[in-house]
């Protein structure tokens, strides 16, 4: 007769689980999850409205920066046409806040029928 131990040894580390579900997850082939293309939807609606408004309003700023440096600076020769690019660049970027709502606007209008089904659909 021998003497055998059978033992059985288990260790369990949440952290070590989490780092490997971590790891497989990026080797798994994506999942087209609604929840998550409900919100990539709904990003995608006020991100080209940032876009534009943020290019209005630092083209207008620059203009704004030349229209001052024109005034202070060259005060001799361009102290007229600085006022005039100061101005021109205050009215642009007056129309940044402006476009952006025409474009998410527009951007909500075509992406209001795939949000709205998606949302019902999650929604049962």
């Amino acid at each position: 007769m021998e003497n055998k131990k059978e033992t059985f040894e288990y260790t369990y580390s949440a952290k070590r689980q989490e780092e490997i579900e971590k790891i497989r997850k990026k080797y798994m082939p994506k999942e087209e999850d609604k929840m998550e293309l409900l919100r990539k939807l709904d990003r995608d609606v006020t991100k080209p409205g940032s876009i534009w408004s943020l290019a209005i309003g630092i083209i207008g700023c620059l203009l704004l920066g030349v229209g001052m440096c024109c005034t202070m600076v060259w005060a001799e020769s361009f102290f007229v046409l600085g006022i005039i690019v100061g101005i021109l660049g205050m009215v642009i970027m007056g129309t940044a806040y402006p476009v952006y709502v025409k474009v998410t606007k527009r951007q909500r209008e075509k992406l209001a029928p795939q949000i709205l089904a998606l949302t019902e659909e999650l929604s049962k």
